[in-house]
């Protein structure tokens, strides 16, 4: 019998609801765009711009085969702009309710621990937590627009109620991870302005952070020795890819005329360091990536890769799995037999998930990027770019995107849709179904390496 507060889905489950959901609404986002009152004239959809724009609002991923602010009318753009909304709030809701059944699924003494470890005065507030979740996300986009709306008013030279428009919607674009632009040059037009680049880039860690480590960190934020231990792991490794990125694109394109090498010190260390946290699911851009060296392409697919902190709006494998497998091959380089970290050891099924949701995540990407490279003429590295920047919801590209085959987009889609919902539906189907065997059979040893 589940707790009277966590009501029961005909669905099953609160991941299966969510999976039909966001097909429905998917959709819906589809038909709206497909109408000619959603577009401009002369810039009528196909059915895949149509589903693909969807996707990518939805997903809060940022890939686009169109130009938002050419091709869409008002309508069109207000529907992109309700559906980066809805997917953003709804993955967020999704994650921190899934966490809440599965803490409910475990017996009173572990609820009892998570709850001390997680400082949380109530595991079960499901409505409490859908709540702080709205209220986090729109007041994390108004503090970013009350910033940016009047830089571009009173910088950069627009009228009141356009600079309010666009930097609503770069605001809510920005915190939801999604990186879509009403420019067709993404952001380039504001590099090595630190008034809209750095809040842009604030925005994006925060909502890149997760609801969870958000709310411990308003409630905790100077006394980090009381963190639990999810946060400690999102915020250390956060802040080493973050900082490992943005020295890495800073140095790699420091010198190449076609990025970086034209700027001003200044902007070159503004820009690269934008360039730097933006793989982690932000999805916006300031100079060409096309244009940008293969070493740095290939950093960027990796920080893509990892992506953000689970619960939040960013996708990739998260970067809590990224710290649960370096531990764990560390614990094995030492020759311990558990892993520990921050005076906690892992239990093994969070080590099994880990590893379950790294090889499938890299099944995933290689497959697709073989079909993607039998089907068109690009090649490995712009194809890998793109396949990781749809999977992990980034919305990244190198200029591809556009020219690829309807099938190839398509495919891009499902990869869209496998990076926002499978990592979610996958990782609570394992902690939800954990079992405990009643016998075991004989160890035995396969030689390794």
């Amino acid at each position: 019998m589940p707790p009277p507060d966590i009501p029961r889905s005909p669905w099953g489950s609160p991941a299966r609801l969510f999976v039909a959901l966001f097909l429905v609404v998917d959709l819906v986002g589809t038909g709206l765009l497909l109408l000619p009152a959603a577009h401009t004239h002369g810039h009528g959809l196909t059915p895949v711009d149509a589903l693909f724009t969807a996707t990518t609002s939805l997903a809060v991923c940022g890939l686009s085969v169109i130009a938002l602010g050419a091709d869409l009318s008002l309508l069109g753009e207000l529907v992109v702009l309700a559906l980066i909304q809805i997917g953003g709030i709804g993955i967020m809701t999704l994650t921190s309710v899934l966490g809440v059944v599965m803490i409910h699924r475990l017996g009173l003494r572990m609820q009892l621990t998570v709850q001390a470890e997680t400082r949380s005065p109530s595991v079960g507030d499901v409505r409490g937590v859908v709540g702080r979740v709205v209220a986090t996300s729109l007041l994390c986009e108004a503090v970013l627009a009350l910033i940016i709306v009047p830089r571009m008013w009173l910088g950069h030279g627009m009228a009141p109620g356009d600079a309010l428009y666009r930097g609503l919607f770069h605001s809510v674009s920005a915190f939801n991870n999604a990186g879509l632009s009403l420019y067709g040059d993404s952001l380039t037009r504001f590099s090595g302005d630190p008034v809209i680049l750095l809040p842009v880039a604030v925005a994006t860690i925060l909502g890149g952070l997760g609801f969870p480590v958000l709310l411990e960190l308003r409630r905790h934020l100077r006394t980090p020795r009381i963190w639990s231990l999810h946060t400690k792991l999102t915020v250390t490794t956060t802040a080493l890819l973050f900082a490992g990125g943005a020295v890495a694109v800073t140095a790699m394109e420091w010198a190449s005329p076609a990025t970086l090498g034209h700027l001003s010190t200044g902007a070159k260390l503004l820009d690269g360091t934008f360039h730097g946290i933006m793989p982690r699911s932000g999805g916006f851009n300031v100079i060409d990536v096309g244009a940008m060296n293969e070493s740095t392409l290939l950093v960027t697919i990796m920080l893509m890769f990892v992506g953000g902190g689970s619960g939040s709006t960013a996708g990739g494998i998260k970067v809590a799995t990224l710290a649960v497998i370096f531990l764990v091959v560390w614990a094995e380089i030492r020759g311990h037999p558990n892993v520990h970290v921050f005076g906690r050891r892992l239990s093994p099924s969070v080590i099994r998930q880990a590893l379950s949701l790294m090889f499938l995540s890299m099944t995933v990407i290689v497959v697709s990027t073989v079909a993607l490279l039998v089907t068109t003429t690009f090649n490995l590295v712009s194809v890998l770019f793109e396949v990781v920047s749809a999977a992990g919801v980034v919305g990244l590209s190198t200029g591809i995107t556009p020219d690829l085959p309807p099938a190839a987009q398509v495919l891009l889609v499902i990869l869209m849709l496998a990076g926002r919902i499978g990592p979610i539906t996958f990782a609570s189907a394992l902690a939800l179904r954990d079992r405990t065997r009643r016998y075991d059979v004989p160890e035995a040893r396969p030689i390794i390496g």
